[in-house]
Order: structure tokens, then sequence, then C-alpha cells
């Protein structure tokens, strides 16, 4: 005997995409469509110039041939290109490194619109490391990398907002011991994988959703702008620094001094007790009290 159970009915918001925005219409196709994975995708220019972005329209497509596609998209808000596409159309060459929690704020800042020439692996803190088939440098800090051949690119529309898909086949993978189970296989606790939402948010493949504040609308200082002894800190982890890196203006010196009254107890402190406090405050995602450790004296 079939039973027929009653159901709660909602009340649908129905969309004709032809009739709302293009910058809404994203909107809801990513607040819906989620998580997704991040392609965090390292190419160079003709000229041999590095160039590092996430990109989370990605996915894998096959494995025999090993088929990646990912879609550096037409921008919505000025129907521009992206300097990963240009490059995947001028060397037919690309890295894809996956992204995991370790380094999801370096990867953030990443995606900052630099200015073309700017090398983000250096914004954001990361180590170049060569490939072996091909010209773009790998991520060192992610746990997998795909050396990877560009076979083809469709474009999918002219106009704002348009895919571009990017058939890449893999030539070669790497893995980090790391994150290999006794069988060999990844072990998806220990690779600790991340992803997109909507919005400002991720999604933390063994916990859930956490938040990160976009660097799309100001540029951060970048990683490389740290003093060395921080970038070099045995106590500040690569997220710490992505967050310290995401600051768009370090604090006036006047805003320094008057912390420095009100706390007197970070005044000549020795690095790593600095360095302690100021992770304390990252934690609690106070970037401009860490900021005011740092540059007090």
């Amino acid at each position: 005997m079939i039973v027929y159970l009653p159901i709660k009915l909602f009340k649908m918001l129905s969309i004709d995409p032809k009739e709302i925005s293009i910058k809404k219409l994203h909107s809801y196709l990513l607040g819906a469509i989620a998580p997704r994975p991040i392609a965090f995708a390292s190419t160079i220019d003709a000229d041999g110039n590095p160039n590092l972005s996430p990109f989370s329209f990605f996915n894998v497509f096959g494995a025999n041939p090993p088929i990646l596609i990912f879609s550096p998209a037409r921008r919505v808000k000025n129907n521009t290109t992206k300097h990963t596409l240009e490059n995947a159309l001028a060397t037919k060459q690309v890295v894809i490194n996956v992204v995991n929690y370790q380094i999801v704020q370096q990867m953030s800042l990443s995606s900052s619109e630099y200015p073309e020439g700017v090398n983000e692996f250096e914004k954001a803190g990361f180590t170049m490391l060569p490939s072996d088939k091909i010209q773009p440098f790998r991520v060192a800090e992610s746990p997998v990398q795909f050396e990877c051949k560009v076979n083809d690119v469709i474009f999918t529309g002219e106009n704002a907002g348009a895919g571009n898909l990017i058939i890449c086949e893999v030539l070669k993978i790497h893995i980090s011991d790391q994150v290999l189970a006794e069988d060999g296989s990844i072990d998806q606790h220990k690779i600790d994988l991340v992803a997109r939402a909507g919005g400002n948010f991720y999604t933390r493949a063994r916990e859930g959703f956490f938040e990160i504040p976009k660097p799309i609308t100001t540029l951060g200082v970048g990683v490389d702008a740290l003093p060395e002894e921080v970038r070099n800190s045995q106590v500040l982890t690569g997220n710490n620094l992505g967050l310290l890196g995401n600051i768009a203006q370090l604090p006036s010196q006047e805003a320094v001094n008057n912390f420095g009254k009100e706390h007197p107890k970070f005044i000549g402190l020795e690095t790593t007790k600095k360095h302690t406090f100021v992770q304390e405050y990252l934690k609690n995602n106070d970037v401009e009290s860490a900021w005011k450790v740092l540059l007090l004296n």
C-alpha cells in the first residue's frame, strides 16, 4: 500500500534569467550551486611571467584521458577577461593546484585584482616550485598539483559573465605523502580540502562553513610587504600571514602609539612572545590589533 504523507509547500521565487541583472543571476548561481572545488591555477604569460589565481567553476571530467575543466569567466562588472585565460591561450599550459584549509587565507589573498605583471606567488607568500613537464610553476604548499596541457578552450559567449571552459589534460600529478593513507590512497581527513560557496562563504570538507571576506574591492599589502622576521616566523602560520597581508592599509603611527599606552605589556617583547600574542588576535579576526602589536617597538 502506498501512503502519501502531507508535505509543506514553500513559497518559491521563480526567476527568468533574462529578466534580472547578470550580477543578481551570478549571485543566485553561486549561492545555490555549492560547495564548488577550487582550481588554484598557475600560468605564465608569453614572456614567462608567472600568474596565480583561484577559480571555483571547476571539476574533473574524465580519467582516460585524465581531464580537468575550469572556467575563468568574463568579469561581470566590466566584461574583461582574466590573465589566466589569456596565458592559457598563449602557452597552452597550466598547473592546477588543489586548496586545503592550511593555505585558504593565502589563496584568498591571491584572488585580489593585482595589476598585470604582479607575481601573486610573492604577494600571497607561496613558494614557486618548478614543474617537470611544463613551464608554469607549481604551488609548493598545495598538497596535490596537476601539470596540464590545454587541449581546447570553449567560449560560451562574449558578454559579461560568459564562461570560458579551459579543457586540460593531466600530464603529471604530484601528491604530498602527508595526505596519503596507509594503502596509498588520498586520506580525505588528512588532505582537509576546502570549497567555495556563495558570498564570502567557504566550506571545510571535514567541518563545515566558515567565512573569509573577499579581497576583490581592496588590494591587500601582500605577504611580501611583511617584515622579514614576520614572514620567517616560527609561530605564525601561512593563514596568519595571509590575514596580515590582506589588510589594505597599515594602522597609523598615532593609532599604534595609543594602542601601546593602553597595552604596555606588548612593548619590548621578544619576537616569539610578540608573535604568540599576534596569533591570538588573528584567531579572533582582529587583524588591526595584530598589526599594532607587530608595529610596537
